[in-house]
Protein backbone atom coordinates (compact mmCIF):
# COMPACT_ATOMS: atom_id res chain seq x y z
CA UNK A 1 0.00 0.00 0.00
CA UNK A 2 1.37 3.15 -0.68
CA UNK A 3 0.96 6.44 1.14
CA UNK A 4 -1.95 7.97 -0.46
CA UNK A 5 -3.81 4.82 -0.72
CA UNK A 6 -6.51 3.83 1.45
CA UNK A 7 -6.32 0.89 3.65
CA UNK A 8 -8.27 -2.57 2.72
CA UNK A 9 -10.82 -3.10 4.98
CA UNK A 10 -13.28 -6.25 5.16
CA UNK A 11 -16.42 -5.49 6.25
CA UNK A 12 -20.08 -7.64 5.87
CA UNK A 13 -22.30 -6.50 3.04
CA UNK A 14 -24.63 -4.07 2.66
CA UNK A 15 -28.01 -3.55 0.42
CA UNK A 16 -26.23 -0.26 -1.30
CA UNK A 17 -23.12 -2.50 -2.10
CA UNK A 18 -25.25 -4.50 -4.88
CA UNK A 19 -24.00 -2.80 -8.18
CA UNK A 20 -20.27 -3.22 -7.17
CA UNK A 21 -20.69 -6.34 -5.73
CA UNK A 22 -22.55 -7.35 -8.99
CA UNK A 23 -19.63 -6.12 -11.42
CA UNK A 24 -17.03 -8.60 -9.28
CA UNK A 25 -19.37 -11.12 -8.86
CA UNK A 26 -19.82 -10.96 -13.31
CA UNK A 27 -15.62 -10.76 -13.35
CA UNK A 28 -15.48 -13.68 -10.86
CA UNK A 29 -17.99 -15.86 -13.31
CA UNK A 30 -15.70 -14.85 -16.43
CA UNK A 31 -12.74 -15.95 -14.29
CA UNK A 32 -14.71 -19.28 -14.07
CA UNK A 33 -15.87 -19.23 -17.46
CA UNK A 34 -19.41 -19.85 -16.06
CA UNK A 35 -22.59 -17.48 -16.88
CA UNK A 36 -25.07 -17.30 -14.17
CA UNK A 37 -28.55 -16.40 -14.77
CA UNK A 38 -29.59 -13.05 -12.99
CA UNK A 39 -32.06 -14.14 -11.24
CA UNK A 40 -29.18 -16.86 -8.75
CA UNK A 41 -27.71 -13.44 -8.36
CA UNK A 42 -30.02 -11.30 -7.37
CA UNK A 43 -31.24 -14.33 -5.06
CA UNK A 44 -27.55 -14.79 -3.88
CA UNK A 45 -27.21 -10.87 -2.56
CA UNK A 46 -30.86 -11.01 -1.24
CA UNK A 47 -30.03 -14.44 1.21
CA UNK A 48 -26.75 -12.30 2.41
CA UNK A 49 -28.42 -9.76 3.74
CA UNK A 50 -31.87 -12.23 5.18
CA UNK A 51 -29.99 -13.19 9.13
CA UNK A 52 -32.44 -16.27 8.73
CA UNK A 53 -29.90 -17.24 5.64
CA UNK A 54 -27.17 -19.16 6.50
CA UNK A 55 -24.88 -17.70 3.58
CA UNK A 56 -22.82 -14.92 4.17
CA UNK A 57 -20.50 -12.40 2.28
CA UNK A 58 -17.94 -9.85 3.06
CA UNK A 59 -16.13 -6.96 1.16
CA UNK A 60 -13.14 -5.78 0.91
CA UNK A 61 -12.93 -1.68 0.67
CA UNK A 62 -10.32 0.54 -0.35
CA UNK A 63 -11.64 3.76 0.69
CA UNK A 64 -15.82 3.81 -1.03
CA UNK A 65 -14.27 1.36 -3.61
CA UNK A 66 -15.38 -2.38 -3.46
CA UNK A 67 -12.25 -4.41 -4.26
CA UNK A 68 -12.95 -8.04 -3.37
CA UNK A 69 -15.80 -10.11 -1.89
CA UNK A 70 -15.90 -14.16 0.15
CA UNK A 71 -19.45 -15.75 0.27
CA UNK A 72 -19.74 -18.36 2.59
CA UNK A 73 -22.69 -21.25 3.94
CA UNK A 74 -22.87 -22.31 7.41
CA UNK A 75 -24.18 -25.72 7.34
CA UNK A 76 -25.24 -29.12 9.33
CA UNK A 77 -22.68 -32.20 8.98
CA UNK A 78 -23.23 -35.37 9.32
CA UNK A 79 -19.91 -35.82 10.75
CA UNK A 80 -20.01 -33.27 13.40
CA UNK A 81 -22.25 -32.07 15.87
CA UNK A 82 -21.08 -28.45 15.57
CA UNK A 83 -22.13 -26.68 11.85
CA UNK A 84 -19.18 -26.70 8.79
CA UNK A 85 -18.66 -23.47 7.18
CA UNK A 86 -17.63 -23.36 3.46
CA UNK A 87 -16.03 -20.75 1.97
CA UNK A 88 -17.89 -20.93 -1.37
CA UNK A 89 -16.46 -17.68 -3.85
CA UNK A 90 -13.51 -16.08 -3.15
CA UNK A 91 -12.69 -13.05 -5.77
CA UNK A 92 -10.32 -10.11 -5.46
CA UNK A 93 -9.94 -7.68 -8.33
CA UNK A 94 -6.89 -7.80 -10.76
CA UNK A 95 -5.68 -4.56 -9.65
CA UNK A 96 -5.71 -5.73 -6.18
CA UNK A 97 -3.96 -8.43 -5.74
CA UNK A 98 -0.72 -9.30 -4.18
CA UNK A 99 -1.41 -6.98 -1.23
CA UNK A 100 -3.44 -9.43 1.02
CA UNK A 101 -6.62 -8.65 0.16
CA UNK A 102 -7.84 -12.77 -0.23
CA UNK A 103 -6.23 -13.52 3.18
CA UNK A 104 -7.84 -10.69 4.82
CA UNK A 105 -11.06 -12.19 3.64
CA UNK A 106 -10.27 -15.46 4.41
CA UNK A 107 -9.59 -14.32 7.80
CA UNK A 108 -12.76 -12.46 7.59
CA UNK A 109 -14.37 -16.03 7.23
CA UNK A 110 -12.27 -17.70 9.83
CA UNK A 111 -13.72 -15.02 12.57
CA UNK A 112 -17.46 -15.95 11.37
CA UNK A 113 -16.82 -19.30 11.60
CA UNK A 114 -15.28 -18.94 15.10
CA UNK A 115 -18.19 -17.12 16.00
CA UNK A 116 -20.76 -19.61 15.00
CA UNK A 117 -18.70 -22.34 16.32
CA UNK A 118 -18.23 -24.24 13.19
CA UNK A 119 -15.90 -27.59 13.76
CA UNK A 120 -14.75 -26.91 9.75
CA UNK A 121 -14.11 -24.62 7.40
CA UNK A 122 -13.49 -25.87 4.25
CA UNK A 123 -12.86 -24.87 0.66
CA UNK A 124 -11.72 -26.30 -3.17
CA UNK A 125 -10.78 -24.30 -6.12
CA UNK A 126 -9.79 -25.03 -9.59
CA UNK A 127 -6.76 -27.21 -10.09
CA UNK A 128 -5.91 -24.35 -12.77
CA UNK A 129 -6.31 -21.87 -10.36
CA UNK A 130 -2.21 -21.71 -9.63
CA UNK A 131 -2.31 -18.53 -7.89
CA UNK A 132 -4.64 -18.86 -5.53
CA UNK A 133 -3.46 -21.93 -4.60
CA UNK A 134 0.08 -20.29 -3.27
CA UNK A 135 -2.66 -18.09 -0.83
CA UNK A 136 -4.51 -21.56 0.21
CA UNK A 137 -1.30 -23.56 0.85
CA UNK A 138 0.17 -20.77 3.21
CA UNK A 139 -2.88 -20.38 5.14
CA UNK A 140 -4.64 -23.69 5.12
CA UNK A 141 -3.61 -27.30 4.48
CA UNK A 142 -5.11 -29.71 1.52
CA UNK A 143 -7.30 -32.20 2.74
CA UNK A 144 -6.79 -34.92 0.02
CA UNK A 145 -10.07 -34.93 -0.71
CA UNK A 146 -11.01 -35.09 -4.64
CA UNK A 147 -14.32 -33.37 -5.91
CA UNK A 148 -16.56 -35.54 -7.89
CA UNK A 149 -19.82 -33.84 -9.80
CA UNK A 150 -23.18 -35.62 -11.31
CA UNK A 151 -26.04 -34.07 -13.43
CA UNK A 152 -29.16 -33.63 -11.70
Amino acid sequence: MNSNQAPTLARPIEANDYEPWNQLWLDYQVFYEVKLPAEVTRTTFDRFLDPDEPVFSTVATQGDRLIGFVNSVVHRSTWSTADFCYLEDLYVSPTARGGGTGKLLIESVQALARQRQCARLYWHTHETNKRAQKLYDWVAQKSGFIEYRMSL
